[in-house]
C-alpha cells in the first residue's frame, strides 16, 4: 500500500492506494471500520491483485485530521464523494466495513449513479428495532474483555496487546476511539433519516456478516439489507464482526465473486 495525503474541504486525508496501474473503470473504494485496533490495511491490499484500490483513513482516524466542523458520518460522506471526484472516479466498487459501511451506505443513497457494486460488512447506520431497545450494543459502557467478546469468535487469538504497541500505534488506538464516540455517539449508531433515502441506492449490494457477530445480529442485517431496492445477505463462518481478519480468504472469496459477476 503506498502512503499519500490529500486535502478536501480543510481536512487532511491519510490516503492508501495499491495498483494505481489498476483497472481505472473499476477501482474498489476500501472504507474501514471504527474498530479501536484494526490492521485492516493488510486485507485491503489483497482486493487489490488487478484493480486500483483508494483507502483513505476516516477523519479523526490513523493521520487523517479532525477539523472542529466534522462531527457526524453524514459529513465524511459528503467528504468521500469529493474525494472520488479529486481522483477522476465516475463510478468505483466499495467494500466498507461496520461505520465504514455507514458511511458508503450515505455516500450511495446521495449519489446513486457513482457506484457499481456495494460490500457492506456488518454495517451500522440505521435504526431497525423498538425505540426503546438499541440494536447495537453500548460498546463504551463495557469493560474492553466484554466488547472483545462481542466482537471476536475467538478474542484470545485476535485481541492484540496494547502493552507491546509502540507509543505512536496506542495513541492512534485511542484516537480512533474519541473520534468513533464523537461520530456515533447521538443518536446511537444511527442517523434516523438515512433508512428513508436507501431506496435510492442503485447498486448491487451485498450483505456480509460473520456467523458470531455479536455487534450486529442477523436480524439487524436482513432488516437492513431489506431496505434497498437490490440487496442480498450472505453469512462468513467462524468469524465475528470483523470477518476480514478472522477468515479474510473466506471473505475475499465471497466478495470476489460477488464483484465480478
Amino acid at each position: 500500500m503506498n502512503e499519500t495525503s490529500i486535502k478536501i474541504a480543510g481536512v487532511d486525508l491519510e490516503l492508501l492506494t495499491a495498483n494505481d496501474g489498476g483497472r481505472g473503470d473499476g477501482a474498489i473504494l476500501f472504507l474501514h471500520s471504527g474498530h479501536g485496533y484494526d490492521p485492516w490495511q493488510s486485507f485491503a491490499s489483497q482486493l487489490a491483485a488487478e484493480r486500483r484500490l483508494v483507502a483513505p483513513s476516516h477523519p479523526g482516524f490513523g493521520k487523517s485530521s479532525l477539523p472542529s466542523w466534522l462531527d457526524s458520518i453524514d459529513d465524511i460522506a459528503h467528504i468521500y464523494l469529493e474525494l472520488l471526484d479529486r481522483l477522476e472516479l465516475a463510478q468505483a466498487d466499495v467494500v466498507a466495513s461496520s461505520v465504514g459501511g455507514w458511511i458508503a451506505a450515505e455516500m450511495a443513497s446521495k449519489a446513486p449513479e457513482r457506484f457499481r457494486r456495494l460490500v457492506l460488512i456488518a454495517p451500522v447506520g440505521v435504526k431497525t428495532g423498538p425505540a426503546e431497545k438499541l440494536d447495537i450494543p453500548d460498546l463504551f459502557a463495557m469493560p474492553q474483555s466484554d466488547i472483545d467478546k462481542l466482537v471476536y469468535r475467538d478474542p484470545g487469538r485476535m485481541t492484540a496487546d496494547l502493552s507491546k504497541l509502540p507509543d505512536e500505534a496506542l495513541a492512534t488506538v485511542f484516537r480512533n476511539r474519541e473520534s468513533l464516540a464523537l461520530l456515533v455517539w447521538e443518536p446511537w449508531m444511527h442517523n434516523p433519516k438515512l433508512k428513508h433515502r436507501l431506496h435510492r441506492v442503485q447498486a448491487p449490494t451485498l450483505f456480509v456478516r460473520g456467523d458470531n457477530d455479536g455487534v450486529v445480529s442477523d436480524a439487524y442485517l436482513q432488516a437492513y439489507a431489506r431496505l434497498l431496492p437490490n440487496a442480498r445477505t450472505v453469512t462468513i463462518a467462524d468469524a465475528g464482526h470483523l470477518p476480514h481478519l478472522e477468515q479474510p480468504e473466506k471473505l475475499k472469496a465471497a466478495i470476489s465473486k460477488f464483484l465480478e459477476t
